[in-house]
């Protein structure tokens, strides 16, 4: 893969943190129960929201991990164990946003359920427990490849 490629990529991943971020930061504020609220009643009354964000770290770590694969690209050194390891954590980090999210829509149902209309966050969520699986079950499949590449790159490098 091009030099140019890899950065540009690694850089739509920054932009995509950033703006996760960014989105995690300011909505809260404009959720239409938080309208009056101060900051401590925002970020600290509210145990959806800390679950939210300690389910993003999951999502980060995933970044992080994606951003550090385009890293080994571009240094080509796409074969080697450390890449594989990155697809490993990757595979584990959407698994885990998985259960993190089907315990948010647990959360959605059990105690929400007849106060409000939940059909919008229970379709957000299910879209969401869509893309995390693709997003594992590919890193599964990349992660089984290359494994198996490096180790027929090991074993030639033995042979030579």
């Amino acid at each position: 893969m091009k030099r140019s490629s890899t950065i540009f990529l690694q850089v739509v991943i920054v932009l995509i943190g950033i703006g996760a971020l960014a989105l995690m930061l300011w909505e809260p504020h404009i959720e239409g129960r938080n309208a009056h609220a101060t900051l401590f009643e925002i970020y600290f009354k509210d145990p959806f929201l800390a679950y939210a964000y300690t389910a993003s770290i999951a999502f980060f770590v995933a970044l992080y991990q994606a951003f550090k694969l385009l890293g080994y690209i571009r240094a080509n050194e796409v074969f080697s164990q450390r890449s594989v390891k990155a697809l490993r954590n990757i595979k584990y980090c959407a698994m885990a946003l998985v259960a993190f999210i089907v315990g948010a829509e647990a959360y959605i149902f059990i105690f929400v359920r007849g106060k409000d209309d939940i059909a919008g966050g229970v379709m957000i969520g299910l879209f969401m427990i869509f893309v995390s699986v693709v997003a594992a079950t590919a890193a599964a499949v990349f992660e089984r490849l290359l494994q198996s590449a490096v180790e027929i790159k090991s074993e030639n490098d033995l042979t030579v």
